[in-house]
């Protein structure tokens, strides 16, 4: 049965704006905008439980760290908790020189007299003034006409304006938004905003933020870069004014949307830390950021230790950040595909000898997890989809245990069908039990009860090799064999002396080795490859303090290998 999602006329296209000549697609971004965080107004108010003052004190401290110079602390006329945590801001100096204070306020008497009243010592402030502009609004909300809503932003400045006297000693910038601007006619949103300009007045020392509100995101961002563009090309006095985003995410577009309109000309962006916000969130400031940043643009925001931004974020809100969320989830350095862990792990490897600042193109990664705070352990994780190098990566970065490449299907193989068994993920360390148990714990159907070797050395002056003369006591299947044999070095004693039990005839046809461990902990690991009598190869893995013992192991672990 066919299922159908017709909208039938329910829903329908955003109307595009009438541009043309339009600039933006041509643009690159190259500096950072202004940033606000809106974190402590947008994103507080849309939590489950609202911070307390405590709470909101060191939120603000974290926002001040990280670099915001605008910093949107609330709506003092709210409630008395609004009103104490501006207070305590500004008496308890909290607020840096270099950074403003940012309040909003509807264009209402009561309320604005009560927002100045809060900013009482401030140094320097953001008035945020806005009210509703779209039909939807106009229509269902204020029952008012176009010229009744204009009036209403035109009376809210005239109040601004009459209350500025209460802010003595406070340097004064007006912002305002149309509020819903997205869903509002392009020229009536330029026509309550040149009123409100006018009724202000607007220098190159006094600029005005008109803040562009995606209060519901409706449009695609090419539109919504349209809809930039062409205020951006019609407001009057365009030199001194500040064109502000404040985009929302409804469409799950916001950070596309954000930047296209700073291509479209805008200048400052509101937003909060990782999207929080009403419905879908505001615009994630750490996601353009970052953006910016991969594209060689300094965003002037510090977010070198993701880590603790998200672990004080998680915690001053109690909002979890997605294991996917770009840049800053658990997840979104880390690659379980196969073919995805090996062209991580060789991109890696090529890096050790490449300088720091060299160029950056390690493949699926796309960006060095170091310059946020990041670290490389948790790049490649394991489960049933993945490939043989994941593994080995895991096992060299963790353990130093280098295995050679012709060793690493067989060991994936053992990885996956033990993450296939266990039907999760395998941690480091069930990789390295898995490696263990195959390899280096195993003692049937070989082993070795007593081992002991004599270096032969040749006659003094002649040209005769040493000799190493290996005598043993092996259990093979569970009978004792005592054996002896000489060879030109432990191993090939060794092997000679195994000829003389029921063990499988076979010929070493691969070995390497290295140190593990630095110091008095320093050992050597032995890989072997056998080839017996039937044809069939074999991996085996020694461990040892000793070279010579190492080898020896391997072998027996070759010969005790069951798939």
């Amino acid at each position: 049965m066919k299922v159908s999602m017709n909208p039938n006329g329910k829903y329908r296209p955003f109307e595009a704006v009438p541009i043309k000549n339009r600039t933006w697609p041509n643009k690159t971004i190259t500096k950072a905008p202004l940033w606000c965080s809106v974190d402590l107004r947008d994103g507080n108010q849309a939590l489950i439980n609202p911070m307390g003052v405590e709470q909101k004190l060191e939120f603000f401290d974290l926002l001040v760290k990280i670099g915001f110079k605008q910093i949107e602390v609330g709506f003092p006329s709210a409630s008395d908790t609004e009103f104490n945590f501006m207070r305590r801001l500004i008496e308890e100096n909290h607020v840096p020189e270099d950074v403003t204070l940012q309040v909003l306020c509807q264009a209402r008497e009561k309320l604005i007299k009560r927002t100045f009243e809060s900013l009482k010592g401030c140094k320097k402030a953001i008035f945020h003034l806005y009210n509703s502009t779209s039909p939807a609004q106009r229509k269902y909300t204020f029952n008012k006409s176009k010229e009744e809503i204009k009036q209403i932003a035109i009376d809210g400045i005239r109040c601004v304006k009459k209350c500025l006297s209460m802010s003595e000693g406070t340097e004064i910038q007006l912002e305002y938004s149309p509020e819903s601007f997205s869903t509002t006619e392009i020229d009536y949103a330029l026509e309550v905003c040149e009123a409100v300009k006018k009724e202000w007045g607007c220098s190159a020392d006094n600029k005005v933020i008109l803040n562009l509100p995606t209060t519901v995101e409706c449009a695609l961002p090419n539109q919504f870069a349209d809809q930039i563009e062409y205020f951006c090309q019609n407001i009057s006095d365009r030199e001194n004014v500040i064109i502000s985003l404040h985009n929302h995410n409804d469409r799950g577009e916001g950070v596309a949307q954000c930047e296209l309109g700073l291509l479209a000309g805008a200048d400052r962006v509101e937003g909060c830390l990782f999207g929080n916000g009403e419905r879908t969130g505001n615009l994630d400031i750490v996601n353009v950021g970052m953006n910016m940043y991969t594209q060689g643009v300094d965003p002037e925001l510090d977010f070198t230790d993701m880590p603790m931004l998200v672990e004080a974020y998680t915690r001053l809100t109690g909002m979890p950040i997605h294991p996917r969320t770009p840049y800053s989830g658990e997840l979104v350095f880390t690659a379980f595909s196969g073919s995805h862990q090996d062209a991580i792990r060789k991109g890696m490897a090529a890096r050790v000898n490449m300088k720091p600042n060299d160029y950056w193109d390690v493949p699926y990664l796309t960006f060095d997890p170091h310059d946020i705070g990041r670290q490389y352990e948790g790049i490649i994780r394991i489960n049933s989809q993945s490939g043989k190098g994941g593994a080995a990566f895991i096992m060299e970065q963790d353990y130093g245990i280098v295995m050679p490449k012709a060793m690493h299907p067989v060991f994936g193989e053992l990885i996956k069908n033990a993450a296939d068994k266990a039907q999760r993920e395998l941690q480091p360390k069930e990789i390295y039990a898995v490696f263990e148990g195959a390899w280096l714990k195993t003692k049937s159907p070989l082993n070795v009860i007593e081992i002991t070797e004599r270096h032969i050395e040749g006659e003094r002056g002649s040209e005769a090799p040493e000799q190493v003369a290996g005598m043993a006591t092996l259990e093979w299947e569970g009978k004792q064999f005592a054996v002896a044999a000489n060879g030109n070095g432990p191993l090939d004693a060794f092997v000679n002396a195994l000829k003389q039990t029921p063990a499988p005839k076979f010929n070493i046809t691969n070995f390497s080795e290295h140190s593990i461990g630095t110091g008095s902990d320093t050992c050597a690991i032995a890989y072997v490859q056998i080839t017996k009598e039937d044809g069939t190869q074999v991996w085996g893995v020694g461990k040892s303090s000793s070279v010579g013992r190492a080898g020896i192991a391997a072998v027996v672990s070759a010969l005790n290998f069951k798939a």
